[in-house]
């Protein structure tokens, strides 16, 4: 196998690896927020959990992060407004990417 065959292979590897890290951390996400929407929502841990679930899944539904946007400022109503269900969104991402990175770490 010749360098460059060796250094494709090392290149598809990690984009494989980034885009599987990717995914995690969204769906890690996705939990966090939802877990965050139900205690604005005064649910139960149980209900909570449960919540959480259906935001991961939801965005399972279509690429980006429009879908658990609505679905999170549906179910708020006039618990949280944009600015705030955007911003928690991005501040749990980071948590989520940072919990994946220890975890693999």
């Amino acid at each position: 196998m010749s360098t460059f065959d060796d250094r494709e292979h090392a290149f598809e590897a990690k984009y494989a690896l980034d885009a599987e890290m990717q995914f995690k951390a969204a769906a890690r996400r996705d939990k966090l927020v939802g877990l965050w929407a139900a205690g604005l929502m005064g649910k139960s841990e149980e209900d909570a959990k449960a919540y959480a679930a259906d935001v991961v899944r939801e965005d399972l539904k279509h690429a980006g992060d429009e879908d658990v946007y609505e679905k999170l400022a549906a179910d708020l109503g006039g618990l949280a407004d944009e600015a705030t269900i955007r911003g928690k969104m991005k501040e749990l991402h980071l948590v989520a990417k940072d919990q994946i990175m220890k975890e693999v770490g």
